[in-house]
């Protein structure tokens, strides 16, 4: 047998990130591009969870300070073998980790799985862990504890989605680190948490949006995990949904996180509630907010050149866009702006169903002559020529195309979502108050969307007001070089932190 070769030496930071970079243009991607690559000499290893079995394109060239990159497959678990010794011992371990994971569970109840297939962490797969009769005993008495009055065909499957997605983040290689940094909770986040048990060196979680919240809409969009319990249930019998149960779970790996993880980032202090109402300790709570090259994009908005009047969504066609109310909003604002132009900037290729739907819905209103969807764009090539930025999302955390287009000095009108109102109308706390860069609408309204446009567009008194109070905003609170420093900063307080094996008590930082 060939003896193991030296382990490799730690990079000062680990990213934990879940189907996102390098493969996922925009949002979150280019934030961990742009904030590696402002880092150096720091050394990065990228770990980049993914859904399926196959490694897609890349979509950005890393930095040469990133050292690494490796994949966790999550959901697909290797085979193993059919028998392990001691089964019997390591299901005994998992049974109540497990079932309280599904209800209410946190740290302690992740480090006990982490102790519980560290002798197996090497061979076992899911030949044991999901196909084994202790598997199946396991899933029986966790189904009759706290979800009997569900389809047990439908309880068995997602079961069986999660327990793999649980296994998967347990059994991966952990790359050494001086920090290990996720940018969510969710399986990321797990594997953050962790990595804080086992190699004892600090943890932080960077929120954009807040996981949870993401999939309790998600959730509530599948009609089938909502079904009335079947006739004939014990009305006495405890028993949750089967939504309840994927809500749980996510919410246990959430709070598994935060207290693993000291601080707990986010970029607004909208976020820091729901990151409270799902455990994180308020002791840990920081805000940094996103930032943009200030100085390139104010170069920009000098090279601005003649053009008919342009309005511009900037993100991915997706549901979560809401593309359809941008639409509706184009075919009212056309009547009211001759000439009109409506530029979607974003990749089509997430959602294929519904970027055919919005399609669709351009020949029915005929739109033809007005919306052309670009695609992904390199922004700076189209930004000289928008006069107006829309976004007309359902969910968004603190949007780059706000920052971007902002720093521009293009006006907005935005749906009134995540920090969406603090950048356009300035943060309740803001000296001087620079007064408004544009226009916060409800969600889904199209008219209110169309008429925020059109007072940008043809009131240009009150575009210019805007273009320079959000140039301002921008430039004042949300420049990339300060937000490096700021990372800077905590990584080197967190590198310079003594290893603490074993599990943090949250309740010091409460």
């Amino acid at each position: 047998m060939t003896a193991p070769g030296p382990s490799p030496a730690p990079v000062d930071v680990c990213l934990l990130l879940e189907g996102t970079y390098p493969y996922t243009p925009g949002g979150v991607s280019s934030w961990v591009h742009d904030l590696v690559g402002g880092l150096a000499p720091l050394t990065f290893h990228v770990v980049s969870l993914l859904p399926g079995t196959t490694v897609p394109a890349r979509n950005y060239t890393l930095p040469a300070n990133i050292a690494g990159l490796s994949h966790v497959f999550v959901r697909s678990l290797p085979e193993g073998p059919r028998r392990i010794r001691h089964a019997d011992r390591l299901f005994a371990a998992l049974a109540e980790p497990m079932a309280r994971i599904q209800e209410d569970g946190g740290l302690r109840d992740i480090a006990a799985v982490s102790l519980a297939l560290e002798p197996h962490r090497r061979r076992i797969g899911s030949r044991m862990l999901l196909n084994s009769r202790p598997a199946w005993d396991l899933l029986h008495s966790m189904y009759h504890a706290a979800y009997a009055s569900n389809s047990f065909l439908d309880y068995f499957w997602a079961w069986r989605c999660l327990q793999e997605g649980l296994f998967s983040v347990m059994l991966a290689p952990l790359p050494p680190a001086r920090v290990y940094h996720t940018v969510s909770t969710g399986f990321a986040g797990l594997l953050a948490a962790r990595a804080r048990i086992e190699t004892g060196r600090p943890a932080l979680v960077t929120e954009h949006g807040i996981y949870t919240n993401e999939r309790r809409v998600e959730i509530a969009m599948a009609n089938w995990l909502h079904e009335a319990p079947p006739d004939g249930t014990d009305p006495g019998t405890r028993s949750g949904s089967l939504a309840d149960f994927w809500i749980r779970t996510f919410v246990s790996y959430s709070r598994a996180c935060y207290e693993a993880c000291d601080p707990i980032v986010t970029l607004f202090e909208g976020n820091q509630r729901l990151q409270a109402e799902d455990g994180a300790p308020p002791g840990r709570l920081r805000v940094i907010p996103n930032g943009v090259d200030v100085s390139r994009y104010a170069d920009l908005a000098a090279a601005r050149r003649p053009h008919p009047p342009t309005i511009a969504l900037i993100g991915r066609i997706v549901p979560i866009k809401d593309i359809k109310t941008f639409l509706h909003a184009c075919a009212r604002l056309r009547k009211s702006v001759p000439g009109l132009r409506a530029w979607l900037l974003g990749s089509e290729s997430e959602d294929p169903d519904y970027a055919a739907e919005c399609r669709d819905m351009v020949r029915h209103l005929g739109l033809e002559d007005t919306v052309t969807f670009h695609g992904q764009v390199r922004l700076d090539d189209h930004l000289a020529e928008i006069d107006v930025l829309v976004l007309t999302s359902i969910s968004e955390a603190q949007p780059l195309a706000i920052l971007e287009a902002g720093a521009a000095g293009i006006p907005i009108v935005a749906t009134d979502v995540g920090s969406c109102r603090d950048l356009i109308l300035g943060h309740r706390s803001e000296s001087p108050a620079l007064g408004p860069g544009g226009t916060v609408t409800r969600l889904a309204d199209p008219a209110a969307t169309a008429r925020g446009a059109e007072r940008l567009l043809t009131d240009p008194a009150w575009r210019d007001a805007c273009s320079l109070a959000i140039r301002r905003r921008v430039g004042l609170h949300y420049d990339q070089r300060a937000i490096e420093r700021r990372y800077r900063d905590l990584y080197a307080e967190l590198i310079a932190r003594p290893s603490q094996p074993g599990v943090p008590d949250p309740e010091e930082a409460r």
